[in-house]
């Protein structure tokens, strides 16, 4: 900023001594006109030096003593205090503060006072050594109009060109520092969600080590049993049964983890193709059927034969067997689950309903991430809640929406709203 206003204040200067050099010598001051013209070629030189050779502190130091000495000089030549000299002493003093740096401007200052007062003092002991040098009253007049004008021009010229720059500085200033902010903003942000997913994961880990031990402690006590007391075959009919359960459920629980780790490290990436709805789930269903007749429970099925979907096989796959299976874990002895698939416009709409035990607004909520509680099943079935973590992010990749609607002892009915293919479609809807 100061080598800016140095080149702005050199070329003022280039201007008002260009129009000083004929003013000077029209008036009867052809001395004072010698002397603006070499000042002249001195300015010149100094920009050259400071614009194009980067001296800048070099040529503020030489413009300070070139000023100082044309202004000693000009005041014997031009009349002493009858003439303008103290304006122009007045005005390089404003030039030196705005030119110069901060640890040289503390300097000329004092050195631009003292040597105008020196100067007055001689002038007031030995007028002689200070004589007139105007021929006319006119010239006196015009000289000291023309001077005023000069300086109140450059003065303005360059207090506006300090002010605008410092108003471009404040600006600028204030726009790097809400840069500043927003970026401090965003850390602040990527903080916080790095710390929700470690305490996410934390939580995960928690969990998973924990239901890790139910079934290797069952394990390791069915073993005790057998080498240290006799058992009856209906004893161990018993304990194998809830041992298979129970290992059942934990191979489970591992798969699904499984799932959501690769879905974390890879990232979620769908592979859409038509498929026919009745075609892609009915085998599922069928699996899904000799589990739920374990607990007495009856699933039916309804697909109109027509409906096709774009969407991913292994995710929808996936995700009807997670809402299924949920549907058969929370669902008591002898209860009825309904499984459909109808068009809706340009959808298609998937429904998992059952008679189940419901859930409460508070967890339904929460059900779809990591923040619900792992619960029991009405046969006891234990499960961490990722399934239907993984239902939302992959029915996400696929441009389609997951919901339910519960409530408590009355049972609980899953959404899931895909696009249906249409050859006609440029595009698919985005139904988030």
């Amino acid at each position: 900023m100061n080598a800016r206003i140095l080149h702005s204040v050199y070329l003022i200067s280039i201007f008002a001594l260009l129009y000083n050099v004929p003013f000077n010598y029209a008036i009867g001051l052809p001395d004072i006109a010698l002397a603006s013209l070499i000042v002249l070629l001195i300015t010149v030189g100094l920009y050259y030096a400071s614009r194009f050779r980067n001296m800048v502190s070099s040529s503020a130091l030489l413009a300070n003593i070139v000023g100082i000495s044309l202004f000693t000089v000009n005041y014997f030549l031009n009349s002493g205090l009858r003439g303008p000299t103290d304006l122009f002493f007045l005005l390089f003093l404003l030039l030196s503060i705005a030119i110069s740096p901060v640890d040289q401007y503390k300097l000329w200052i004092p050195v631009n006072v003292t040597i105008l007062i020196i100067l007055n003092l001689v002038e007031f002991y030995y007028p002689h050594l200070v004589p007139d040098t105007y021929t006319t009253r006119s010239n006196r007049f015009v000289d000291h109009m023309s001077a005023y004008a000069v300086v109140a021009a450059i003065t303005y010229f360059c207090i506006h060109y300090i002010r605008g720059s410092y108003e471009r500085e404040k600006v600028s200033a204030l726009e790097k520092s809400k840069a500043i902010q927003l970026q401090n903003a965003q850390i602040v942000k990527q903080n916080e969600e790095l710390e929700k997913l470690n305490a996410e994961k934390n939580k995960l880990m928690s969990i998973v080590a924990h239901d890790l031990r139910s079934p290797l402690g069952s394990i390791q006590n069915f073993l005790e049993l057998l080498t240290q007391h006799e058992l009856d075959e209906a004893q161990k009919i018993d304990i194998e049964n809830e041992l298979l359960n129970s290992t059942k459920n934990t191979l489970a629980m591992l798969s699904k983890l499984l799932d959501w780790s690769k879905s974390q490290l890879h990232g979620v990436s769908a592979q859409l193709e038509c498929l026919n709805v009745q075609t892609l789930f009915e085998p599922t269903l069928n699996l899904e059927r000799n589990t739920a007749a374990r607990k007495n429970i009856s699933l039916d099925y309804y697909f109109d034969p027509s409906a096709s979907i774009y969407a991913d096989s292994d995710m929808m796959q996936l995700i009807l067997r997670n809402i299924v299976g949920n549907a058969i874990k929370f669902t008591s002895m002898g209860g009825h689950i309904m499984v459909k698939a109808e068009a809706q416009g340009m959808n298609c709409l998937i429904s998992v309903q059952d008679d189940g035990i419901g859930m409460s607004p508070e967890k339904q909520r929460s059900i779809f991430s990591l923040n619900v509680e792992s619960t029991f099943g009405t046969n006891n079935e234990k499960g961490v809640g990722l399934g239907l973590m993984l239902c939302m992010e992959f029915i996400k990749a696929q441009n389609g929406k997951i919901w339910l609607e519960s409530e408590p002892g009355k049972g609980t009915c899953f959404y899931v709203l895909v696009p249906m293919f249409d050859k006609s479609k440029v595009g698919l809807p985005n139904l988030l």
